[in-house]
Formats: structure tokens, C-alpha cells, sequence
């Protein structure tokens, strides 16, 4: 699959890449793709929720009333999860959401991913490009240039560039990644995927 490489100002440099078909053109895995996306949002969750038992509740373990001749239920403290303010039944505890997949289904899941993007068209090759200091201004010129300012965008680098890294962290509809922090949510969550030239012979590494 051969596509144009761009300069980071939208010009057409005259190059061509070839995208592997083996990554680019296989015909997407959607369960895997859920697996992963799955297992990314779990891993995002803190798991710090907790509420208190009723052994865990402050109060008096006095028993408020007599045993039996009130007409009413017994009561031994109250505490109990059955009064306003005693503890609760079966709450949540701290936990970990994460859950393991395997390294081949995370591999066949991201290659889904980069397909649709393919299929779609929505895959741009820039040529790589730094910035000599860090600059939101800049960033938002190389999107306006390539007409994607008012999409999604997720730009992959080779290497970690940290002028550029910057440059895009305060815009909301822009991330930054390097080639081997890539994953399947950020992929699909784009409108536009951004390929710095390095980026691709990376990305073809990490999943052949």
C-alpha cells in the first residue's frame, strides 16, 4: 500500500512509503479490538472505592432496645446496615480492574486498529519534523496546513521529540505518541493518524 509522504507544512515532498499489507491491509479482528480497548479503560480505573462495613462505622454498640415486647424486629446495634447511618452491606473495596491478554491478541488487536484506519483513508505520512522550541502556535499551524485543526488527531513519532511533545499537550483534540507507546484505543479514537516517517519502520517492528 504505497502512500504520499507530506511535509509538515502540507506540501507533497514527491516520496512515496510502502505500508505493510501484512499490518496495514489484514482484514480487522473486531473481538480483539474490544479485548484490548477493554482491558485500556480497565487499566485507567484507580479501584480506590470503599465504603465502610458496619464493623468499620462509628457509634455506640449499645443495644437500643429490649430484645423482645416492642412489637418490632429485634435490634442489637446501630450500626446495623438496616438503620440511616449504619454501615453498608457487600460495599465496594479497593481493587484492580487490569486483567491479562495475551501479547499476540494485543499485536492482532492494534494491527485492526491501524487497518481501519487504513481502509478509511484517514492515515497521513509526514516527514519527521522537530520544532526548535516548544510552541502550541506551531503545532496548530502543522494541523491547519494538513486541514485536520478541526479533528481528532493522534501524531506517532519515531523517537520522543520533546519540543513537540509539548507543543501538542494543551490541545484538547491532539495527542502525541511514540511508535512503541502506540495502543489500540488512542488509534481508533482519532479522526486523522499522523505517521512520522520513522514511526512506520518502528511500527512494523513491534508487530510483525
Amino acid at each position: 500500500m504505497e502512500i504520499a509522504v507530506l511535509k509538515n507544512s502540507g506540501e507533497d515532498t514527491g516520496r512515496k512509503v510502502n505500508l505493510s499489507e501484512e499490518i496495514f491491509g489484514i482484514e480487522p479482528n473486531d473481538h480483539a479490538i474490544y479485548l484490548d480497548v477493554k482491558q485500556f479503560l480497565a487499566n485507567q480505573r484507580q479501584g480506590t472505592h470503599k465504603s465502610k462495613e458496619r464493623g468499620e462505622i462509628a457509634g455506640s454498640t449499645k443495644k437500643i432496645k429490649r430484645q423482645k415486647g416492642t412489637g418490632t424486629a429485634r435490634a442489637g446495634s446501630i450500626k446495623s446496615p438496616i438503620f440511616r447511618g449504619g454501615g453498608r452491606v457487600f460495599g465496594p473495596k479497593p481493587r484492580n480492574y487490569g486483567f491479562k491478554l495475551n501479547k499476540k491478541l494485543k499485536s492482532l488487536a492494534r494491527k485492526s486498529a491501524l487497518a481501519y484506519k487504513a481502509k478509511d483513508n484517514s492515515v497521513v505520512v509526514l516527514e519527521d519534523f522537530s520544532f526548535d522550541a516548544p510552541k502550541t502556535k506551531d503545532f496548530v499551524n502543522v494541523l491547519s496546513s494538513l486541514s485536520v485543526a478541526d479533528k481528532k488527531t493522534l501524531l506517532v513519532l519515531g523517537d520522543q521529540s520533546k519540543n513537540v511533545a509539548l507543543s501538542g499537550r494543551n490541545l484538547q483534540n491532539a495527542k502525541v505518541v511514540t511508535a512503541d507507546s502506540l495502543n489500540t484505543y488512542d488509534v481508533l479514537n482519532a479522526d486523522s493518524l499522523l505517521l512520522s516517517e520513522s514511526s512506520i519502520e518502528k511500527i512494523e517492528n513491534l508487530l510483525k
